[in-house]
């Protein structure tokens, strides 16, 4: 929904999820000098990501390599780093967009706020947050976006985001994505803002957001369609869904998912305002989640490996 809304803006350039942090670059590469031929490698990886997608059947960045290898000459830099190539693949893609301001919206790079402060030191961050419940929902139900207008999902996608579900692991996860938020809770570069009060005020939450980025508020930030959700189809319909904002109350989450939810993160839930339910879970199907858990978590693991460049280092943050 963001990459809609600030791509609307007539100063903001929002990529598509290039997943750069953690899945193409550690900590551990920072300062750390690359050969010309794997600066080719991840630029064209980039490239792939910005101009097909993320989830698509077409996943072959060799493609791009001669693009890629004209963009790594621009950069005129020796030696040569991962960043930089990030840095200036980033600018250039806004550049040709005519756009002054670039955004990049994986949302996890969240546990990366630190990193990305360090070498962007006068970035601005707009943090989401979410009720933890109508996360569940949609990550629950996300791996048929295939059905609901992602055409471009595969379905070796489907079915990775149909073993990621599990209520403990999306409530921890959504734990640690808080926590790593709240570290930065004083940073003036920082502003979090609650999922629901866009959708209830869209208006006065991007002039907030307009504020914190420096920039003009436009009218036509308002002018979106209602895609990507995980439990509708896609519409051309122009607007802001209210009822979306407490969606998870009308089904598709039972009692026990939602008391797992609460019981994990109640405290996180209450700094951003989202009150618990008075709900007691079914034992037999608590006893379940938890005995398969471990399975479960195990499983998402092994499909999700190709995706982080350090597992150790990914699981610290995501466990943190």
């Amino acid at each position: 929904m963001m990459l809609r809304i600030l791509n609307n803006h007539p100063q903001v350039m929002v990529l598509n999820e290039l997943h750069f942090f953690e899945q193409l670059w550690s900590p551990d590469d920072e300062g750390k000098a690359i050969s010309k031929e794997t600066a080719i490698q991840l630029a064209s990886k980039l490239l792939l990501t910005q101009r097909v997608g993320y989830m698509t059947h077409d996943q072959d960045h060799t493609k791009f390599y001669e693009e890629a290898t004209l963009l790594v000459n621009e950069i005129n830099k020796d030696p040569l780093f991962a960043e930089d190539v990030f840095t200036f693949f980033c600018n250039r893609e806004a550049a040709l967009h005519g756009k002054p301001i670039v955004c990049e919206k994986t949302p996890q790079n969240i546990f990366y706020l630190k990193e990305i402060f360090g070498l962007y030191p006068n970035s601005k961050v707009i943090n989401m947050v979410r009720d933890p419940r109508g996360i569940l929902l949609s990550q629950k139900n996300k791996w048929q976006r295939r059905k609901l207008g992602g055409h471009y999902m595969t379905q070796k996608e489907a079915f990775r985001l149909r073993i990621n579900y599990h209520p403990l692991t999306l409530s921890k996860l959504w734990n640690a994505a808080v926590n790593a938020a709240l570290k930065f809770n004083n940073d003036p570069r920082v502003l979090s803002i609650r999922f629901e009060d866009l959708l209830n005020d869209p208006q006065l939450t991007l002039q907030k957001i307009c504020k914190h980025i420096e920039v003009d508020f436009d009218v036509n930030m308002l002018n979106i369609t209602q895609e990507s959700s995980s439990i509708e189809k896609d519409s051309k319909q122009i607007g802001f869904k209210k009822e979306r904002a407490d969606n998870w109350r009308l089904g598709g989450l039972n009692i026990t998912e939602r008391w797992i939810c609460q019981n994990t993160c109640r405290e996180n839930m209450l700094k951003y305002n989202y009150q618990p339910e008075s709900i007691s879970p079914n034992i037999l199907l608590l006893l379940y989640y938890y005995i398969s858990f471990p399975v479960k978590i195990t499983l998402a693991l092994l499909m999700n490996l190709n995706r982080m460049k350090n597992i150790f280092e990914t699981l610290k943050r995501r466990m943190n």
